[in-house]
């Protein structure tokens, strides 16, 4: 399997030893980027990407190579340590720039065959809306497989962390590993809720308002009987 790691930091604490041990355990090619060393601009809210097109980002070329990633991978790992009980301004900058990627606009259909992994950390409390944060790309995106790791480490580094709490992120990742692995070896469909976002989607992109996203629906067949998952 192909992984891909965005780690929403670019030092290597507690997040990263635990996202880097899942790709491990996971097993295959793993590429990592880390924020905001590969990436580290701002959208600037210009909608060029929903109405021109992503080419037309002032960004684009930066990005490409993160773009590239995501969609050569099987498994996309998002991981953020907690800052103020959501991901970091680096990894909000990044997925901010990936809009137009949403539903409700023109998803890649090579997403809606993938397998999604959230992780944070945090010395306390956060844990579950930081991968929320995450968790709401990777849907939007398609993904229809999509795991969530949150660890209250209790520690300000990974050495840091105490013996129990390390026993626990081995069977934590060792189960979402196998998770992940057994899922991979047949094809992985998505749930009611996707097809119910992709139906209301579909509808919305019939009577659009977005020519750019009519015609790109239009394309793939997505308004008339053909689905990304088939």
């Amino acid at each position: 399997m192909k992984i891909v790691i965005i780690h929403g930091q670019s030092h290597k604490g507690s997040t990263y030893h635990i996202a880097r041990k899942l790709a491990e355990k996971i097993g295959g090619d793993i590429q990592e980027f880390f924020l905001p060393r590969d990436f580290d601009e701002f959208c600037i809210g210009c909608t060029t990407c929903f109405v021109k097109g992503e080419e037309q980002c002032p960004h684009h070329a930066k990005l490409q190579p993160i773009t590239e990633a995501l969609d050569m991978a099987d498994v996309i790992i998002l991981a953020s340590p907690v800052y103020v009980f959501h991901v970091t301004g680096a990894m909000k900058a990044l997925l901010d720039h990936y809009g137009f990627r949403w539903m409700a606009h023109r998803p890649e259909e090579k997403m809606f065959k993938k397998q999604g992994v959230c992780i944070s950390t945090a010395a306390g409390a956060g844990t579950k809306s930081t991968n929320q944060d995450m968790a709401h790309s990777l849907f939007n995106w398609g993904v229809p497989r999509i795991y969530k790791l949150g660890f209250a480490v209790a520690a300000t580094s990974y050495d840091g962390i105490s013996p129990k709490k390390r026993q626990a992120i081995e069977k934590k990742t060792e189960k979402i590993a196998n998770k992940i692995k057994k899922a991979n070896q047949r094809r992985i469909n998505p749930n009611l809720k996707l097809r119910g976002m992709f139906a209301i989607m579909r509808i919305v992109q019939i009577h659009g308002w977005n020519p750019k996203d009519m015609d790109y629906w239009n394309a793939k067949g997505w308004t008339k009987d053909k689905r990304p998952w088939r």
